[in-house]
């Protein structure tokens, strides 16, 4: 055994050296020594020990006076020990006064009791500094929600209305009634008649897409900034966040579009061996190989889109540029990309049930007010009246406004797990909150963990 203070347990055996019955160097007064040691002057002046010494191997620190008749300490538990005995008269199984378990002198209570595992890692803010669980994450950006309101439903808020003023004046004014989508429906429709209604489709639902995107990004890049401090317990105004975001917003354009035509292009190579097979005569063929081609294309762009999934937080955070985010993302990302796709489709699941909730009764509202009715919804072709349009836009602005929030501090707290658990990122966390001290004396987190 050691004779380390705050580690020699209550009932020991001798330290290696040591004769049975005699003490520990720490168990007797400085400059004392036995009389029965040969050398020794019994005459000498100084302190005496008794001539009365209890049986070898049941010496215990004394705590107090004992009586004569008093029992000795019961022995010294076997191996495994491990739960916590029942007090003695020092308030630890007999042992040193101020014994607190095997966490030494002074253990903190539930670290050393049963050993109870390491302590709970600091919170200074919406999340613990260790790594994540789905849940935590989820709470996470609800809670950065609840407690920063003013700042991310103002920024939301903000965003939500400039995007669907915009898409309600493109949808009435030029892309209202310009959609046919009847020959979809139409059996006997030519290819040409669909093909023709499916780009209609696809243009109008881009512009709307395209619009909604930029206000997704300019949300994401200052929501960003918010949940970054909520993580270290700070608040921050619009203004700080608008600032802290501005420089990097062109970037976080520039990446958004690098995305979308990496996937568009990827969509491309997967349908035009079809498309070639079609135009060469062989329609049946070209159609089945644009399927498998349109499916092999889904996939390989869903890849690549989870695997760069985290450079909009790293571009915002680490102040990146556009190559050097795609491959911090590729990096954080390697190893766990099943983790961050299940979390991230979780996230939008979860955000678009929250705004079908709110969009669709507003969308019914707007269609049983406007002149056509509800039938008008599903009428082909017809055209949206401005009531329909202002109505079911109050609701999208209140649904954007609720999942802003979430899809963003979902993305910006996985990226911040996924760099604790390969980076331990908690120290640097820790030391920017101003907590003292963290990882020396407590168990940290192992870096590629």
């Amino acid at each position: 055994m050691k004779d380390t203070p705050g580690w020699a347990s209550p009932g020991s055996a001798p330290s290696d050296g040591q004769e049975p019955g005699a003490s520990a160097p720490h168990d007797r007064p400085t400059g004392a020594q036995p009389t029965d040691q040969p050398g020794v002057n019994p005459q000498s002046p100084g302190p005496k020990w008794s001539e009365e010494q209890p049986p070898p191997a049941q010496w215990s620190a004394p705590t107090g006076p004992q009586n004569p008749g008093q029992a000795p300490p019961p022995p010294p538990p076997g191996p495994g020990w491990g739960n916590r005995p029942p007090a003695g008269p020092s308030g630890y199984g007999g042992g040193p006064a101020g014994y607190s378990g095997p966490g030494g002198y002074g253990a903190p209570s539930g670290w050393g009791a049963g050993w109870g595992g390491p302590p709970p890692a600091a919170k200074p803010g919406v999340i613990p500094l260790r790594p994540l669980g789905v849940g935590e994450i989820l709470d996470g950006a609800v809670s950065t929600m609840r407690t920063y309101w003013r700042t991310v439903l103002g920024i939301s808020l903000t965003v939500a209305i400039v995007t669907e003023i915009i898409v309600v004046l493109l949808q009435g004014l030029v892309l209202n009634g310009t959609t046919d989508t009847s020959a979809l429906s139409d059996p006997s429709a030519t290819f040409e008649e669909q093909t023709d209604a499916m780009r209609d489709v696809m243009l109008n639902s881009g512009v709307i897409l395209l619009v909604t995107l930029i206000g997704t990004i300019v949300a994401t890049a200052l929501l960003t900034a918010v949940t970054s401090r909520a993580v270290l317990g700070k608040s921050v105004t619009l203004k700080e966040a608008w600032r802290d975001a501005r420089p990097q917003v062109p970037r976080l354009f520039g990446l958004i579009f690098l995305l979308l035509l990496i996937a568009a292009g990827v969509g491309l190579a997967g349908v035009l061996p079809g498309i070639l097979v079609a135009a060469a005569g062989s329609s049946e063929a070209g159609a089945a190989l644009t399927g498998l081609g349109s499916l092999a294309s889904v996939v390989v762009a869903l890849w690549l889109l989870v695997r760069f999934s985290l450079a909009s937080p790293a571009l915002m955070l680490e102040k990146q540029g556009i190559r050097k985010s795609l491959g911090r993302s590729a990096k954080l990302v390697r190893g766990s990309w099943w983790r961050v796709f299940g979390i991230q489709l979780l996230a939008l699941v979860i955000a678009n049930i929250v705004a079908t909730l709110v969009v669709v009764p507003f969308a019914l509202l707007g269609a049983g007010l406007s002149d056509e009715g509800i039938g008008g919804l599903i009428d082909a072709g017809g055209a949206y009246g401005w009531t329909y349009l202002i109505v079911s836009g109050v609701g999208s602005v209140i649904g954007s406004m609720i999942t802003y929030p979430i899809t963003a501090g979902v993305f910006v707290l996985l990226y911040i797990d996924r760099r604790i658990r390969r980076e331990a990122l908690d120290l640097d966390l820790a030391r920017a909150a101003g907590i003292q001290d963290y990882g020396s004396s407590a168990p940290g987190t192992t870096p590629g963990s």
